[in-house]
């Protein structure tokens, strides 16, 4: 049996994203740099499964690049339901919005330029769902600033926590902070979680 034919096999076998994501997806591979930020149909569509069984009123995602996870999150969200997104490059935000402009899900997105720490220092009121997917460097920042925010059995969801296996034997300094976030969550007893080998890891954490 090949195992590494097994990421290709659990694709192609999860129902298609929207036919908006997928030109969104041939678009920031196109126009934008880095297009290996994009979370992925695998992560994309859990999201908007969690989303959907959620049903989260109010949601905010760090780091949002071109888009493709916003709009995954808010395919799931009720029609009234409000999506805060933070990201550092207005290029991507410009991007992005010309997509949400174009989707039935857009109007609950709304894009917020700046560091997401400072960002979130604003941020008012209770939040049932965060997805974490920016600079690794400060995971365990974003992690403890959103967590007070979040209401008891919110979810917070953290992309990238394999960090292509570096975590296994941390040197730099983006290694070492995804490392420590993933052993303090374990540890952590404000919180449930349960760590998935999905893609490039997702650690899926409910607050008590």
């Amino acid at each position: 049996m090949d195992l590494n034919h097994l990421d290709d096999y659990c694709i192609e076998t999860t129902q298609s994203e929207p036919d908006l994501l997928i030109e969104l997806v041939e678009k920031t591979y196109s126009d934008m740099g880095y297009p290996n930020k994009l979370s992925g149909k695998t992560i994309g569509r859990t999201l908007k499964l969690l989303s959907k069984v959620t049903q989260p009123k109010r949601a905010l995602e760090i780091g949002m690049f071109t888009g493709y996870s916003a709009l995954s999150i808010a395919e799931g969200m009720p029609e009234d339901g409000e999506l805060i997104c933070c990201e550092t490059n207005p290029r991507a935000i410009e991007f992005a919005q010309t997509f949400f402009d174009r989707s039935p899900h857009g109007q609950k997105i709304k894009a917020i330029f700046g560091p997401a720490l400072e960002t979130i220092k604003e941020l008012k009121g209770e939040f049932d769902f965060a997805f974490i997917d920016a600079d690794k460097r400060n995971y365990l920042n974003y992690y403890e600033a959103i967590l007070p925010l979040v209401k008891s059995g919110g979810l917070i969801i953290i992309d990238n926590s394999l960090w292509q296996g570096r975590v296994l034997d941390p040197k730099e300094n983006s290694d070492i902070a995804v490392n420590q976030l993933n052993r303090l969550i374990a540890q952590d007893k404000r919180v449930e979680n349960v760590h998935l080998n999905v893609r490039d890891g997702l650690n899926l954490v409910v607050k008590h």
